[in-house]
């Protein structure tokens, strides 16, 4: 008993060094982007569960430096790579060199680490490089190492990767696959912001700024925040209720309602599901609860799913967009009738 009360404290203060963190990530932001609070703690969210996030908006929103003023709070390496349509995989996984050793004349390969072995990765861009490319960083997002001639090397943890795209401009660009687009978390869309907050942006950038950040979280602490969250608990009918969410995206599923059959190519996949819980956990202890609720569930559930749903024809002639499809479902599906 003794030790399970140790434990219990030890995650007290864990859970209570988190909401801390929180606030003062959120506090340092401020300083920079204004009125964006929902996304930057999307992106927190993201990376107390240790996904990887898309970040979407048209140019000029502060997309690339959301992401940078975000990775300045935090107390972790930071690499920006511009994706180009000219980058190589090995311009960001890097490459082996020939090195001579002058004292032996020997020679030897010698591995030059490229832009991903950082902390956090700022992808610009993602949608102007090649497949090849795309499919190298991905790779990286999914097994956590790079493999250069046959070698494996481990990528630092936490290892955290935000891409940008513009969902504008697309001559030229190529987009990426749904099976790729399914390694993302988060889909994050980021609009225009209202007049006074748009005053207040343009009358803070076109004066004199000396901005400095306070940093006090650490890889070790974002490391430790993941373990936590997923100790939370999750009621059965909570995430039966996730479960059912997802699959009723799907056209071929008994439980999708009509709507989904006729807009509807490809829906959520199993990913999604397992998102909407480690998103709803981590939801849950940045407000201080160590229980799920299903309301953490439909706040999550248009970021979660609105790149892993597939329109058709039919929603694209009747201009329906994919936010439109998830806020239908969120009606459709009833709460469960038990549970929190």
């Amino acid at each position: 008993m003794a030790t399970d009360t140790v434990a219990v404290i030890k995650e007290d203060e864990l859970l209570e060094k988190l909401i801390t963190a929180r606030a003062q990530i959120l506090r340092e932001v401020r300083k920079v982007i204004f009125a964006q609070d929902e996304v930057v703690d999307q992106v927190l969210i993201s990376l107390f569960v240790g996904g990887h996030s898309l970040v979407t908006g048209v140019p000029g929103l502060a997309k690339t430096l959301l992401i940078r003023t975000v990775a300045n709070v935090l107390d972790l390496s930071f690499k920006r790579i511009q994706f180009t349509p000219d980058l190589m995989p090995s311009d960001i996984t890097g490459t082996d060199v020939i090195e001579e050793d002058r004292t032996t004349g020997r020679r030897e390969f010698e591995f030059i680490r490229g832009p991903l072995f950082a902390n956090i990765i700022l992808a610009d861009e993602i949608n102007r490089t090649p497949p090849k490319t795309q499919a190298a960083l991905l790779e990286a997002m999914q097994e956590g190492n790079v493999t250069v001639q046959g070698e494996t090397y481990q990528l630092p943890r936490p290892f955290f990767v935000l891409a940008t795209q513009n969902p504008i401009e697309m001559e030229g660009t190529y987009p990426l696959p749904e099976a790729q687009l399914d390694r993302f978390m988060f889909n994050i869309n980021i609009g225009y912001l209202s007049e006074e907050d748009e005053v207040a942006v343009v009358s803070a950038t076109t004066s004199v700024q000396d901005i400095s950040f306070e940093r006090s979280v650490t890889g070790a602490d974002i490391l430790s925040f993941q373990r936590l969250v997923r100790r939370v608990p999750v009621a059965d009918s909570v995430t039966r209720y996730a479960v059912r969410l997802v699959s009723a995206s799907r056209p071929v599923s008994s439980s999708a309602p009509e709507f989904i059959r006729r807009w509807v190519n490809w829906g959520g996949s199993l990913r999604a599901s397992q998102f909407l819980i480690l998103g709803g956990k981590a939801r849950a202890v940045m407000n201080g609860r160590y229980n799920v609720s299903v309301e953490d569930v439909r706040a999550l559930a248009y970021p979660i799913l609105r790149h892993r749903i597939l329109l058709n024809f039919h929603a694209e002639s009747e201009k329906v967009k994919a936010d439109d499809v998830v806020r239908k479902l969120i009606e459709a599906v009833p709460e469960p009738s038990s549970g929190l």
